[in-house]
C-alpha cells in the first residue's frame, strides 16, 4: 500500500496536521446544517398537537381535535421524502461541482424554506397543511444535501488520527440542535402561556386554544431560519477543499495554495506527481463500473444496509415515546389542559429525554472512536440495541403494569444511548472515509439515502404495525396492527441483521483516505488497494 510519501505532499500536510483553530470552526460551520436539520425534524413533532387543536377541534367533541392520521404522517414524513431526494441529488452534484458551492445552494434552501414553512396560509385546515407540507419537502431536500458534503468535507479537511472524532463532532451537533429545538419551544410556549392564560379544554372547549396560538408554531419553524443563517458567511469563506481541488478538479497549485493558507506554512505543488496520480488505473473507473462493484461494492452495500437498518429502529422509537410519557404521568390527558399548556409539557419531557439519553451518546462517541475504531462502536451498538430492544419485548407485561415504568424508561433510553454511541454515528462516519475523493460525496448520499429510506420505514411502517391487535383498541383512525410488543422483537431482529452486515464495512481508524480508497497505490498495486480491509488487520499508523 502506498504510504504517506507517495502521496500528495498537500494531502499528507492535511493528514500529518496538529489539531488546529480551523478544524474547530469546520466542525463548528458544517455542523450548523447538522444543528438545523435536527432541530427542523425535532420541532415539528413539538408542534403537531398543537396544529390538531386549531385546525382540526370540533368543540362539541369531549376530547381536543388532533391531524387526521394521513395528514400527521403527511406532516412528520414529507421532510423524510425531501430528504432522502436531497441525499442523492446534492451527493452527485458535490462531486461534480464541488463541496463549498453546493454547500452555499443548500443553506440557502434551508433558510428560505424554513421561514416559508412558518408562513403557511390557507383558507382551509387542508390548505394550510399543503402548504406547510409543500415548503416542508423543500426544507428537507435541503437537509438531505448537507449530510454527504458536511461529512464530505470535514473528512477531507481533518488529519488521519483525529478524523472520526471531527466527523463525530459534526453529527453530534444534532443533539444540540434537538435540545435547541425543545427550549426554543419551551420558552416560547411558557411565554404565550403566561401572556394569555387560558382554561381547560374540559373547562371551556373553545377558549382552551386561544387565537395567539397560530403564532407559536409559526415563530417556532422560522427560528430554524437563524443557525444556519448565521454560518453563511463562513461557509462562503471556506476554501474549497483540498482532495477535491486535487484529486477530482486535477489542480495541484490551486490546492497548495489554498491549504497554504489554512495550515499556514509553505506547501509545493507537485501538479507532475497529481497527473500520474489522476491518470492511474486506480483513479479512473466510475460508480457503475465493474472496478467500483470489485473494489468498493461491499463496502457500498455494507454502508447503505447497516444505516438502512438501524434507521428502521432508531426512528420507530418516537412510537413508545407517548407511550411512556402518559404512563409516568409526566403528560396528562389533553383535554385536562389548554393547549398551549400541552406544547410546553410535550417539550419538556421530550428536552429531558434528549438531555439524558440522547446527548451523551453522541460525544461518547467523539472521545473514543479514534480509539476502539468504527467497527467495535458500530458492533457494540448494534449488539447492545439488540439487547434492550429483547429486554423491553420479552417482560413488556411487567414493563406495563403500574409501578414499573421506571425500569422501563432506563431501559429505554440505554437502547438510545448505544445507538447514538454506535451505528447512529458511525454510519454517517465510515462512507465518508472509505471511497474516492470522486465519488465519496455520491457514496455517502447513497448510503444516507438508504437511511432515510429505512426512517421512513421506522417513523411510519411501525406507526401501524405497533397499533393494538384489537381494532377497537387502536389509535382513532387506524387499522389494527401486531401491538407493541411484537414489533419490539422486529426490531430486535432489524438490529441483529444489522449486527452481522457490519462485517462488510472495512475499519478506517487511522488510515490516510487516499489509504482507503486505493487512490495513492500505482497502477499495478491497484488491484489490491481497494479491498476490503478486515478490522483485525488494522494497526495504529
Amino acid at each position: 500500500m502506498a504510504r504517506g510519501g507517495d502521496n500528495l505532499q498537500v494531502l499528507s500536510a492535511l493528514d500529518a496536521a496538529k489539531t488546529q483553530w480551523y478544524h474547530f470552526t469546520a466542525i463548528i460551520v458544517a455542523g450548523m446544517g447538522f444543528f438545523t436539520d435536527a432541530y427542523d425534524l425535532f420541532c415539528i413533532s413539538l408542534v403537531t398537537k398543537l396544529l390538531g387543536r386549531i385546525y382540526y377541534t370540533d368543540t362539541s367533541k369531549p376530547d381536543p381535535g388532533s391531524l387526521p392520521p394521513n395528514v400527521a404522517a403527511a406532516v412528520n414524513g414529507v421532510a423524510f421524502c425531501g430528504t432522502l431526494a436531497g441525499q442523492l441529488f446534492f451527493g452527485w452534484l458535490g462531486d461534480k461541482l464541488g463541496r463549498k458551492s453546493v454547500y452555499g445552494m443548500t443553506l440557502m434552501l434551508m433558510v428560505l424554506c424554513s421561514i416559508a414553512s412558518g408562513l403557511s396560509f390557507g383558507h382551509t385546515p387542508n390548505g394550510v397543511m399543503a402548504t406547510l407540507c409543500f415548503f416542508r419537502f423543500w426544507l428537507g431536500f435541503g437537509i438531505g444535501g448537507d449530510y454527504p458534503l458536511s461529512a464530505t468535507i470535514m473528512s477531507e479537511y481533518a488529519n488521519k488520527k483525529t478524523r472520526g472524532a471531527f466527523i463525530a463532532a459534526v453529527f453530534a451537533m444534532q443533539g444540540f440542535g434537538i435540545l435547541a429545538g425543545g427550549i426554543v419551544t419551551l420558552i416560547i410556549s411558557a411565554a404565550f402561556r403566561a401572556g394569555y392564560p387560558a382554561p381547560a379544554y374540559q373547562d371551556n372547549a373553545a377558549a382552551s386554544t386561544v387565537s395567539q396560538a397560530d403564532f407559536v408554531w409559526r415563530i417556532i419553524l422560522m427560528l430554524g431560519a437563524l443557525p444556519a443563517l448565521l454560518t453563511y458567511y463562513w461557509r462562503m469563506k471556506m476554501p474549497e477543499t483540498a482532495r477535491y481541488t486535487a484529486l477530482v478538479a486535477k489542480n495541484a497549485k490551486q490546492a497548495a495554495a489554498d491549504m497554504s493558507k489554512v495550515l499556514q506554512t509553505e506547501i509545493v505543488d507537485e501538479q507532475e506527481k497529481l497527473d500520474e496520480m489522476v491518470t492511474s488505473s486506480a483513479n479512473s473507473f466510475g460508480l457503475f463500473s465493474r472496478e467500483f462493484a470489485r473494489r468498493h461494492g461491499f463496502h457500498l452495500l455494507g454502508t447503505a444496509s447497516t444505516w438502512f437498518l438501524l434507521d428502521i429502529a432508531f426512528y420507530s422509537q418516537n412510537l413508545f415515546q407517548k407511550d411512556i410519557f402518559t404512563s409516568i404521568n409526566w403528560i396528562p390527558k389533553a383535554k385536562t389542559m389548554s393547549a398551549l399548556e400541552e406544547v410546553f409539557r410535550i417539550s419538556r419531557a421530550q428536552t429531558l429525554i434528549a438531555l439524558c439519553g440522547t446527548v451523551p451518546g453522541y460525544w461518547f462517541t467523539v472521545a473514543l472512536i479514534d480509539v476502539v475504531g468504527r467497527f467495535a462502536i458500530q458492533l457494540l451498538g448494534f449488539f447492545m440495541m439488540t439487547v434492550f430492544m429483547l429486554g423491553l419485548a420479552v417482560p413488556y407485561h411487567h414493563w406495563t403494569t403500574p409501578g414499573n415504568h421506571i425500569g422501563f424508561v432506563v431501559m429505554y433510553a440505554f437502547t438510545f444511548f448505544f445507538a447514538n454511541f454506535g451505528p447512529n454515528s458511525t454510519t454517517f462516519i465510515v462512507p465518508a472515509e472509505i471511497f474516492p475523493a470522486r465519488l465519496r460525496s455520491t457514496c455517502h448520499g447513497i448510503s444516507a439515502a438508504a437511511g432515510k429510506a429505512g426512517a421512513i420505514i421506522g417513523a411510519f411502517g411501525f406507526l401501524y404495525a405497533a397499533q393494538n391487535q384489537d381494532k377497537s383498541l387502536a389509535d382513532h383512525g387506524y387499522p389494527a396492527g401486531i401491538g407493541v410488543r411484537n414489533s419490539l422483537f422486529v426490531l430486535a431482529g432489524v438490529n441483529m441483521l444489522g449486527f452481522f452486515l457490519t462485517f462488510l464495512v472495512p475499519e478506517s481508524k487511522g488510515k490516510s483516505l487516499e489509504e482507503m480508497s486505493g487512490e495513492a497505490d500505482d497502477g499495478e498495486e491497484a488491484g489490491g488497494a481497494g479491498r476490503a480491509v478486515r478490522p483485525s488487520e488494522t494497526q495504529m499508523v
